[in-house]
């Protein structure tokens, strides 16, 4: 899940940015309205998290500015205890919701989590193709029925991957998706994390997760019939 911060006090922001990453979301972060509204409306996240007192546009008028582009991405207020009279126009101008400050960061990731589990978002915790299972619930990916570890990136690019089952998945959308917006896109990142996630799906021909030249890679469907043949040493 990729998740934006706007909000300008630089304490709280940083300490949301390296919690939320500890929770294995990917963050990106603006410290004032005007740079949180752009990125807003030109890449995309699952959810956002909007402060009410910010530079240059307040929380208002940045989720004017989502919903008038017909971005439908989640947001989530944080709003201090003085701004209650504000909450209804917030609510009213397209907020999904909203926290009141000093809050907990437990409470923080329960509503991030329920709003994520909304109808609109709802999708199967569970991947398979062939012999390979990932399972979001649990972080877990098994491969013939056994256990294999992976990092966080790996994981979330196999999950990236397999939603896309079949589909070549461009280096910009792995980038959008699994890093944040700090990554170099020159950089040999997105290869060394396929080359891994190979090793541990024992992809050792290359022929599940292909590369598509000038286009990115893709994951092409396995029958589990064969999976036991084509990975045995």
């Amino acid at each position: 899940m990729k998740i934006l911060i706007i909000e300008d006090d630089n304490a709280i922001r940083d300490v949301l940015k390296k919690s939320l990453e500890s929770e294995g979301f990917v963050v990106d972060e603006a410290s004032d309205g005007d740079s949180g509204s752009f990125m807003a409306r030109v890449n995309q996240y699952d959810i956002i998290l909007l402060d009410y007192v910010l530079p240059n546009k307040n929380g208002l008028e940045v989720c004017k500015d989502i919903r008038l582009n017909e971005i439908s991405t989640p947001i989530i207020m944080l709003t201090g205890r003085s701004e209650v009279l504000s909450k209804i126009e917030l609510l009213n101008n397209g907020a999904d919701d909203y926290i009141t400050k000093p809050f907990s960061f437990e409470e923080l990731i329960a509503r991030i989590k329920a709003m994520h589990r909304r109808p609109k978002e709802i999708e199967s915790e569970i991947f398979k193709n062939g012999y390979i299972q990932l399972n979001n619930s649990n972080q877990e990916v098994l491969i013939n029925d056994k256990k294999v570890y992976t990092t966080r990136k790996e994981f979330m690019l196999l999950e990236l991957l397999l939603k896309n089952k079949d589909r070549v998945v461009s280096r910009a959308t792995i980038i959008e998706k699994v890093w944040d917006s700090s990554v170099n896109p020159f950089s040999n990142t997105i290869e060394a994390h396929i080359r891994n996630v190979r090793k541990k799906i024992k992809d050792k021909n290359r022929k599940i997760i292909e590369s598509v030249a000038g286009r990115g890679y893709k994951l092409n469907n396995v029958r589990k019939s064969n999976c036991l043949r084509t990975t045995r040493s």
